[in-house]
């Protein structure tokens, strides 16, 4: 598990070497954390307190065959107006045209829930025909049954999309998060083989 690639420009990603599964959300929903939780490594993904610090997609390879994708988050990054919508399009570009992309992990604060862009990148994703979960993160910051309680909320807005609930700071929901690149991961190849 390192790091493979960083690309800010359409012809700057890397050749595909198999199934890759992107995170997306905004710029301060924890993404690098969650990141980091998911390699078993505390600082593999940078994380700062400066929201934005993600200015291209970046590539992790788990194993020779499978890649996790760090997108740009949204929302707060304090960037120039050009900036963010090369940003968009590179993004857009990538979630729409790129073959190996297997599945999205939408990330959103479970405090807030989702707000417009977190909808509207899921309505994007349907459109473009790739698969998508809700990661609810920093659910160590509210109890047990309010958290219960926004997988609900979430559930009863968005009907069948999968949430997953997690936390950085104590490992929660991981487990079962990787189950669920796993099954997108063995779809995509139509086998048996782990990525782990």
């Amino acid at each position: 598990m390192e790091f493979a690639a960083e690309a800010n420009s359409a012809a700057a990603l890397p050749a595909a070497v198999g199934p890759e599964v992107a995170v997306a959300g905004r710029s301060n929903v924890g993404k690098s954390s969650l990141i980091n939780s998911l390699l078993g490594r505390r600082r593999l993904a940078r994380t700062s307190r400066t929201p934005g610090c993600t200015r291209g997609l970046i590539f992790y390879a788990i194993n020779e065959r499978l890649r996790l994708v760090d997108l740009p988050g949204f929302g707060y990054a304090k960037r120039s107006r050009g900036e963010r919508a090369e940003w968009k399009k590179l993004v857009e570009g990538y979630l729409s045209d790129r073959e190996e992309l297997v599945a999205v992990l939408i990330l959103i604060d479970v405090r807030r829930g989702p707000q417009t862009e977190e909808v509207e990148l899921g309505a994007f994703l349907d459109e473009a025909g790739v698969p998508w979960v809700w990661v609810l993160t920093k659910c160590d910051k509210l109890s047990r049954a309010k958290t219960q309680t926004a997988i609900r909320e979430i559930s009863a807005q968005t009907g069948d999309v999968p949430v997953y609930a997690t936390s950085s700071n104590t490992g929660a929901g991981v487990k079962e998060l990787w189950a669920c690149i796993d099954e997108a991961w063995q779809t995509a190849l139509g086998s048996e083989e782990q990525p782990r």
